[in-house]
């Protein structure tokens, strides 16, 4: 079963102008299935084969030859040096949009040689896991946004396609095989960590952390690391799609601003199965809720906005004196600035951070993200609204 992405229109769009497309995202969130299913005159070869693997990186010239564009290459990361025959290949023909279609799902290192050797001749796109927009189109899904108990099932369940392709799956066996798979594999392929098992306790700590301020000297005494391996571990988590860490949001003002960023995780299925909430009832009991429920709100609109044409970018705002608004969204020169808040019932001091940002801060729109259905007015120029309508 293929499930309709919004990223479509805008990454066919490119593969009219681009000789190369480049699509990131987090293993498993369907980035092969998007291009098998629209891209059926192309090529498809996998660096996740050994093989092609290794003629790819001893041999780039020979691979290339053997598969002519227009050509899917599968986690393109593994083979970096490939990069730079592709530009070759490229230049050779600039008028040919759409010859080389690219995945990768470790992104830090794939940037820099893309940025090395495609400047100019690539679009680059993030795939994440579906969004609630992408779901609403899968038959029996249609209302889950507006019933919290099927949202909260939602929630712990996750948003990778295969869930949906595979009803039955087994969510704790499937999250179990993804963790060991991925540090098996992305991390050591990234960094020789010795220590595995050290890892996946720093990715549990992380868990219990979600929505919060990133504290790195207080996670490197509990895990027993050093602060730059805590760096460093925290890139891999971030370059591999795992976490997504969102930055403050600063101006040029002289108050105080918090420089750490807050943590989140890409998915919010893996995020419960690691804090071991596997059904709502769980979820409904458990006191990082809110935590999790700001999880999903930020990465949805993370989602949206890498299917949407434009630049955007994402931010928390927050001063040292403790004011702070959950997500502010700067998009072609607007701001957008969002309270998050998993309740039904609102009230007007929900909204006073808000009236306090925008005192300093041009906004377009200010509301409270929660789970009422209907828009309700809290302060002047602050509404209440569903989160769905973000």
């Amino acid at each position: 079963m293929y499930i309709p992405r919004k990223l479509e229109k805008l990454f066919l769009s490119a593969l009219k102008q681009f000789p190369v497309c480049l699509i990131t995202g987090p293993r498993q969130a369907g980035k092969s299935t998007l291009l098998r299913n629209f891209l059926k005159e192309y090529l498809y070869v996998t660096l996740d084969d050994p093989l092609m693997r290794t003629l790819a990186n001893e041999d780039p010239k020979l691979f290339l030859s053997m598969h002519p564009a227009p050509l899917i290459i599968d986690e393109i990361q593994y083979a970096p040096g490939l990069l730079s025959f592709i530009k070759m290949y490229v230049d050779e023909n600039r008028r040919s949009y759409g010859q080389y279609v690219l995945t990768g799902s470790q992104i830090f290192q794939l940037m820099k040689g893309v940025s090395e050797s495609l400047a100019g001749r690539v679009a680059i796109f993030n795939l994440y896991p579906l969004s609630w927009d992408e779901i609403k189109t899968v038959v029996g899904y249609e209302t889950t946004l507006y019933d919290e108990r099927k949202c909260a099932e939602q929630i712990v369940q996750g948003f990778y396609p295969e869930f949906f392709s595979t009803p039955q799956l087994d969510k704790h066996l499937w999250f179990s095989s993804y963790l060991s798979t991925y540090v098996e594999r992305d991390v050591r392929n990234i960094k020789s960590i010795t220590d595995l098992g050290r890892f996946q306790i720093f990715i549990s700590l992380l868990a219990a952390r979600a929505g919060k301020l990133l504290n790195m000297s207080e996670i490197g005494k509990e895990c027993g690391i050093t602060q730059p391996t805590v760096r460093d571990w925290l890139s891999i988590l971030e370059s591999t799609y795992m976490i997504y860490l969102l930055k403050p949001y600063h101006n040029n003002q002289t108050k105080r601003l918090v420089k750490s960023p807050k943590l989140y995780f890409v998915d919010t299925g893996l995020l419960c199965y690691l804090l071991g909430i596997d059904t709502a009832e769980r979820f409904f009991k458990s006191s990082e809720r809110g935590a999790i429920f700001e999880n999903m709100v930020v990465m949805e609109c993370r989602k949206r906005l890498a299917a949407a044409k434009g630049y955007s970018q994402c931010y928390f705002y927050r001063t040292a004196s403790g004011v702070e608004v959950d997500l502010v969204v700067e998009r072609e020169g607007e701001i957008d600035a969002y309270e998050i808040k998993w309740a039904k019932t609102l009230s007007r001091d929900m909204a006073e951070s808000l009236a306090l940002f925008m005192k300093e801060h041009p906004v377009r729109t200010a509301s409270v993200i929660s789970l009422h259905e209907e828009n309700v007015p809290l302060l002047e120029g602050i509404s209440g609204v569903h989160w769905s309508s973000i």
